[in-house]
């Protein structure tokens, strides 16, 4: 074996990358092996190779997944900076936002009641309500609900609260809305839409937003008091009170946000949980 050869072990050793990631890498076309015994189909790596491997295992250690790794080592190879400098950009915001989620996490875990499952909360009798139609602003698009939530509602702000002087493009006639078009909880690529209730004229020029109608139904209602995290205790009882009443879903929830998170303590969130529903039909 010639000097520059290392076997697998070896440079999985010198790398800090396990030899089944290394044989990953190697399919991907990521990391190649210099050399492969014909025989044994051994891989053997050289010290030049190494700088690849640990710069791989840097940019996973940020957080990168293997495709965005690939990118970035392309980008280097062919000196685009600009490309490497918006993927650790991107990569810098999701970071943050992770880390304020793990500091929420955190709070909840040095200052809640462990008993109540961490939260501190209530939840109202459920109610059955008439919801007339609703003429509002909508954005709507699919993301992960951490993150595409707070940003649609802050966007959608700026048309009827501006901050910096300007006429609101439309009046404000109710709480901000998340509207659920999933069937199922998505980890990613949730069908998301925000919407806030307007009334009077509107103003919209050059916006991505649309002015929707909210449709009229037949609602069950509970409203939940705490952090946002619990809301799903909320939806537990919304439908234990479905199949007590014999009625099933008729459209996709909606979570209405009555205060200001960024004015009251987690404790005190107001969301009343929407669910449209009518009666289970007969069998035929």
């Amino acid at each position: 074996m010639p000097v520059d050869q290392i076997p697998i072990g070896t440079f999985s050793r010198i790398t800090h990358l396990s030899q089944k990631a290394l044989r990953h890498y190697d399919e991907r076309g990521l990391l190649v092996p210099a050399a492969r015994d014909v025989c044994t189909g051994y891989r053997y790596y050289t010290f030049a190779q190494a700088e690849r491997g640990l710069r791989i295992r840097h940019l996973l250690w940020l957080g990168f997944d293997l495709s965005e790794v690939e990118v970035v080592l392309a980008a280097r190879e062919s000196g685009d900076a600009g490309a490497i400098r918006d993927l650790f950009r991107a990569r810098l915001a999701a970071t943050e936002r992770e880390a304020l989620r793990l500091h929420a996490i955190a709070e909840v875990l040095r200052t809640q009641d462990p008993l109540n499952g961490g939260f501190h909360m209530s939840i109202t009798e459920p109610a059955i309500k008439d919801v007339p139609a609703q003429r509002a602003l909508s954005l709507r698009e699919r993301g992960t609900y951490h993150e595409a939530i707070p940003r649609l509602i802050g966007e959608l702000l700026t048309y009827v609260c501006p901050e910096d002087g300007r006429r609101p493009a439309a009046r404000m006639a109710g709480p901000v809305i998340f509207i659920c078009h999933d069937e199922e909880y998505r980890e990613t690529d949730a069908d998301i839409e925000v919407a806030i209730p307007i009334i009077g004229p509107v103003s919209l020029e050059n916006s991505r937003v649309d002015i929707v109608t909210l449709p009229a139904g037949r609602f069950v209602s509970v409203l939940h008091t705490g952090p946002y995290p619990g809301v799903g205790k909320a939806y537990e009882r919304l439908f234990a009170c479905m199949g007590e009443r014999g009625l099933i879903p008729a459209g996709p929830s909606r979570e209405l946000y009555l205060n200001n998170p960024g004015e009251v303590s987690e404790d005190e969130l107001l969301t009343e949980i929407q669910f449209p529903v009518q009666e289970i039909p007969p069998s035929p």
